[in-house]
């Protein structure tokens, strides 16, 4: 029977979810935990112990962080077989988890946030470069990297990054390659479209952009938002 088992169930009397997560944050753990209350079910990604996503219902990201943990019960699936290339939070866990208690205790006394009020101003949890952090801003944006020229992202050394930025320069060697047999000379802007992911990667002189674009979204209209976000103006 054990080994037919994926992932622990369980529901521990005086252990609340946020005791459950910054367990997980001391055990760097990567994967997924699944919270059950009331016929609702949330699921939080983990990262090497950081929260890069979550979900619930039509929420995603921060917002669904803070719902799930208002919950007063429930019980909690671990899942270290799954995984998210998605990423929509980008705060320390340490800082959500604060960030939660302090808009329950908002609530409490009455004084409650307007509906999808953004967090505090923060440094996020990993450092980026400004293009990226910039490029993040955009809703239909799931990561952004900025590397060299060889496809060393430069200020992010997160999982998210480096995988981003090898997809980025598969891309690029693919997209110059068919260049060269047309004739057409180096590849300035590419974009990948499948049924679950889209890429887009521009090249300048010293350096590549990747950018991973969520699949339902226009890629016309995105390219739109990135040049608006990296020339204010235009």
């Amino acid at each position: 029977m054990a080994d037919t088992i994926s992932g622990f169930k369980g529901a521990v009397a005086g252990l609340s979810l946020t005791d459950v997560i910054q367990l997980k944050g001391h055990n760097k753990y990567t994967g997924a935990i699944t919270v059950e209350y009331l016929g609702r079910e949330g699921i939080i990604y983990f990262v090497d112990g950081e929260i890069i996503h979550a979900e619930l219902g039509d929420q995603s990201g921060e917002q669904a962080i803070y719902e799930i943990i208002k919950w007063p019960g429930g019980t909690f699936n671990i899942h270290p077989e799954l995984t998210s290339n998605v990423c929509t939070i980008h705060y320390r866990t340490d800082f959500l988890l604060l960030e939660a208690l302090r808009r329950m205790d908002e609530e409490n006394a009455g004084a409650v946030a307007p509906s999808g009020e953004p967090g505090p101003s923060v440094t996020p949890r990993r450092t980026m470069s400004k293009v990226a952090a910039r490029l993040q801003e955009i809703g239909a944006v799931t990561y952004a990297v900025l590397m060299d020229k060889q496809g060393s992202p430069l200020q992010d050394s997160s999982i998210e990054a480096v995988a981003l930025a090898a997809k980025g320069m598969f891309l690029s060697k693919t997209g110059n390659q068919v260049g060269d047999l047309m004739g057409l000379g180096e590849i300035k802007a590419a974009a990948v479209h499948t049924a679950n992911f889209q890429l887009l990667l521009y090249d300048s002189k010293h350096h590549y952009l990747s950018i991973a674009v969520k699949p339902d979204c226009s890629l016309e209209n995105v390219e739109a938002e990135i040049k608006a976000a990296l020339v204010p103006g235009r």
